[in-house]
This record gives structure tokens, sequence and C-alpha cells, in this order.
């Protein structure tokens, strides 16, 4: 039914679902045989000068979103992209990402999103792994030079042709142009199309989101127009409720999970417009709230608390915004409350999910506040399944605890190359197991209670310990370390390390940062608030460190 798509063997629809199922899926109306280029280029039609994205900077209509998203695919098809081709987009909340992310999926092309916090370790990683022919970033961004980090990496990426500069006027001739050129004026909107032709089959390749999970390094998970669609499309419907005359505000990155997902492809479903916040500001949030008339938007929950504890939260008309839905972190039943307060009687809702499945679980605006706070709400359409297994497999009743497993129409089909892991994520009746536990109540509400993945969920971000760990054992002052989280009132969760030194003189927070930014080059929210010299690690019998013994002692320190 569907192209044939590179991976292990769940890398095509055929192989992680089945015949049956798709049919079933298509059937009921959680999957169709629509494209993200269909829909702009539908919107362009229906309402050309409507204001589809903005940024604060710069802002585009749904005729000009169209008509620059297929100038750019048309540069894309001649430097030599096609279906199945991976390319890359490392950019701010700019429109620009908007704008190229609809250009490589109108040529059937997949995407490969990378964090703009992402440094060269990452993003390295990401190339090597994905291997994308073009890469979409800008220059200068907050004091970093992204361009230079691909051009240094050039040599270790030999997959990477060309780089393609957003809203910098400095461009290597040989090896890079920008992307205001390439999309400047020239055919027109049908001769564009004749060149372009068909719209790319739903059931291919179309993104591959790196999530780093428990590992030390990323997995790719990926995904087809279908799998990433379905979140979007019950949740403009069902949770969002949103129609041609609402704006999504997005502070999340739009190379994240809920960016993609909830601030690029759910508005673009329903008609909707998309507001875009580069830098996180809570006062800059409330003002462009307020200046764009927002109606809905989703972050870590963390978020959420800034902009309330922010003095001139209570001088903002910010009474368009009707839903924000947050994730990483449980809503307190005084979060909740004080929001809708704030906000005009808007409604703030929880959700659980991941990079590999999207949404599972939410709530909605029907939902009372005692639910809303003490849940993360039930399954997003009833095209899901989530069951709670025990450790031997078994499932466990109403109320008990056990690890959360999802099968649906929202499921990736693989980790990208990568067998094993797909292999232990995906068992052979379908179930995705996700490494959380949670309990299930009566009425079908899921609350997640822990993870079995050894993470720290900072700002709504996972970010692997392993990983973290492995490349502080690089330090050559360091003999042993364990990495834990600490809670954070602001942020949830932050970075704690507990080190043992080779001569016993300690090292600060500072000279571990400068290390990990300027050394290994890893993306700075991994590096610890925290770093705690101790004689050594406390172990288990087997050898095993005894982390929630260091939790506790973490946790200690700042109360």
């Amino acid at each position: 039914m569907s192209p044939t798509m590179a991976g292990d063997d769940h890398g095509t629809v055929e192989a992680r679902y089945g015949a049956e199922a798709a049919t079933h899926f298509r059937n009921q109306g959680f999957w169709a045989d629509d494209s993200l280029s269909s829909w702009v280029d539908r919107w362009a039609r229906e309402r050309p000068g409507s204001r589809a994205v903005s940024d604060g900077v710069r802002e585009l209509t749904f005729a000009q979103l169209s008509n620059q998203s297929a100038r750019l695919a048309i540069r894309l098809l001649e430097l030599g992209i096609h279906a199945g081709d991976r390319v890359a987009i490392q950019l701010p909340n700019w429109v620009e990402f908007v704008m190229a992310y609809a250009a490589i999926n109108r040529v059937g092309a997949i995407l490969v999103p990378i964090m703009p916090v992402y440094r060269h370790t990452e993003v390295l990683h990401i190339l090597q792994s994905a291997e994308p022919k073009v890469v979409l970033t800008t220059g200068n961004f907050r004091g970093f030079d992204h361009a230079a980090m691909f051009r240094e990496l050039r040599g270790e990426a030999p997959s990477v042709s060309r780089l393609i500069i957003a809203r910098s006027k400095v461009v290597d001739s040989s090896f890079e142009e920008r992307i205001d050129d390439t999309v400047a004026e020239g055919q027109s909107a049908t001769a564009l199309a004749a060149q372009l032709g068909p719209y790319p089959h739903s059931d291919q390749g179309h993104a591959i989101i790196y999530s780093s999970g428990t590992e030390s390094t990323a997995k790719g998970c990926l995904h087809t127009w279908n799998t990433a669609a379905f979140t979007a499309r019950f949740l403009a419907r069902d949770v969002f409720r949103l129609t041609a005359v609402d704006t999504m505000f997005m502070p999340s990155p739009l190379a994240h999970t809920t960016g993609i997902e909830i601030g690029i492809l759910a508005p673009l479903i329903a008609g909707a417009q998309i507001h875009l916040l580069d830098v996180w500001d809570p006062e800059i949030a409330l003002a462009r709230i307020q200046q764009f008339a927002c109606t809905a938007a989703a972050s870590a929950t963390p978020f959420v608390r800034m902009v309330l504890d922010t003095p001139s939260s209570r001088r903002h008309d910010l009474s368009t915004m009707r839903v924000w839905l947050c994730a990483g972190a449980p809503i307190p039943t005084t979060l909740a409350m004080e929001f809708a307060e704030v906000f005009n009687q808007g409604t703030l809702l929880p959700l659980y999910g991941c990079t590999e499945v999207g949404v599972a679980t939410v709530c909605h605006p029907d939902d009372d506040l005692e639910t809303i706070s003490t849940s993360d709400g039930r399954v997003l359409a009833r095209g899901v399944d989530i069951k709670l297994i025990d450790h031997v497999g078994e499932r466990v009743g109403a109320g008990q605890e056990g690890e959360i497993c999802y099968r649906g129409p929202g499921a990736m089909l693989s980790y990208w190359r990568d067998h094993e892991n797909t292999r232990a994520a995906i068992d052979d009746e379908g179930w995705h197991h996700c490494g959380d536990l949670g309990r299930v109540d009566a009425d079908g509400y899921l609350r997640v209670t822990g993870r079995l993945k050894d993470i720290i969920i900072r700002g709504g971000q996972n970010l692997s310990a392993r990983e973290i760990e492995e490349h502080l054992l690089t330090h050559p002052a360091i003999k042993d370390v364990a990495v834990v989280p600490y809670p954070d009132e602001r942020l949830g969760e932050k970075v704690c390390a507990f080190i043992t030194v080779q001569d016993g003189t300690p090292l600060s927070v500072s000279d571990i940062r400068s290390f990990l930014t300027n050394k290994r080059k890893v993306a700075i929210q991994k590096v610890p608030e925290k770093v705690l010299t101790i004689d050594e690690l406390p172990r288990t019998a087997s050898g095993k460190v005894q982390k929630f013994v260091l939790r506790k002692q973490a946790t200690s320190t700042v109360r």
C-alpha cells in the first residue's frame, strides 16, 4: 500500500501495522490521504490573504506560505532531493521553519528537525544517523554561529552537500545559499505546481524526530504523515476545537514533537493561524498573546508558572486564550485555578505522550478541576489503546501501578535504522512500551507515577542521565559520576552531578560547565546546575549505583 521506506523491519506501514489495520485506521478517519503541503495549498486557494504564520519579525499569508514553500521545493529538486531523502532543519521558531517544512513535504522528502540548542556533539550524531543531503539553518543566533558549526562538521558528515541559510547575509558560496534568494519571486503558482507533480503518499516516511530517552545517544523516531498527523487531527478537533478564527501560540521549539504536531500540524489542518516565539521570555509571551489574540497554546508546565509569576500578567488582556496544554509535570490545583483567573476562564489541561507515539492521553475542556489536577487524561481518541503491565508483562487492574504501553494510529514505525531498539520497544502484538509507570482509574484516566527510564525532565525536555555521565567521565579529574534530578519550582527538575575526583580537589559548577560546553560541545541544558563531590558513590552488592539515595541527597540540598 505504501512506498518502500529505508529503516529496519518495521520501516513500512505494512511491516509495522499490517494492511488490515491500516485500512481500519482509514475507514475510521484516523488516517487520511492528504499531506502537510496539500493543506497549505488548500488554504492558499480558499483564504489566500489570511495570515498563516508570524513570529514577531516576519509573517506569511497562506498564499505566500504556499508560493514560497513551492519555490523552495523546486530548489530542493534541483539539488537532487527526492522522495525518501532526508532534509534537516536547525532553525529557531521562525516562519522559515514552517515554510521549509512544507517544502520538504512537497517533494516527499523526510524532515529531520534538530533542536536549536543542540551543538556539535548532538548535531553530528543526527547528521551521521539520518544522513541528510541538505540542511536549513541560520547564521549567528543568540551568540552562536550555526552555519559555522555545520561548516566544521562537514568533513565528518559527508552526506550534507548544501546549506540553505535563513536571515544571514554571510554565506560561503561554494557550500551555501540564502533562503531569501531561493524563494524570490518567479514562476506562477500554476507553473510551480506543474513542476512539482502529485503530493506525497501519506504512508511514506515523513519525519525522523530524535528523542534521547534513556540511552546515551539519541534515537530517531520514524513517522509517516499519518502517524504524526493523527495527534494533530484529534487535538485540533476535540481538545483545542480550532477553527479559522483561532491562533496557536507556540513557545516550545518547533523541532520538538510538541512544536511539530501542536505548533504546526494542528493549526494548519484546521486552517488556523500560527504565532511563534523564538526566545522564551514570559513578558514577551504575554504581550504576543494579547497582540495576536492567541486562543491556544502548548508548552512544558514550568512555562505557565513563569507566565503567571510575571508582574505584568494581570495587566494584559488575555481573554482570548481558551486552552493551554501542558506536559512534563503535573498541574497542581492552585496552578489551574490561577491560570483560569489570569486568562479569564481559560483552561489549563495536562497530556501524556512522547516522541514515539505523539499524545497518548489528554484531558478535555469539559473535565472538572479535580480530574485536571489529579490525572493526565484519557486516551486521545477511540483508536488508541493503553494498557499497564507488571514486571512479567501481565496487565494490571484499575488503580494498580504498571508500565504504560500504547497501541494505536499515532505510533512511530520504528527507530531509524535501529533494529535492536525497535524490537525492544515494540512487541509482537504491536504494543509500544513507553518505559513510564502509571495507574489508570475505573473511568480510564491515566496518572503517570514514575519512570523506568533514567532521565531528567528539565523544562519539559528529556535529558539522558547516562549521556551526561559519559561526557563527564572523559574529564581527566573525574573518577566516577552519577547524574540525578532534583526538584525545581520553575523548571520541574534540574540536573545534579555527584562526582568522585582523582586528587580530592572539588570541581565547581563553572568548571563543569566550561568543560561540557567548550570541550565536549554539548547543549547547555545538559550542564548540571549542581555538582557535589563525594568520596564514593553508594552502590548495591551487585555494584549498581543506588540513585534513589542520591536523589534524596540532591533534593535535601534545596530545602
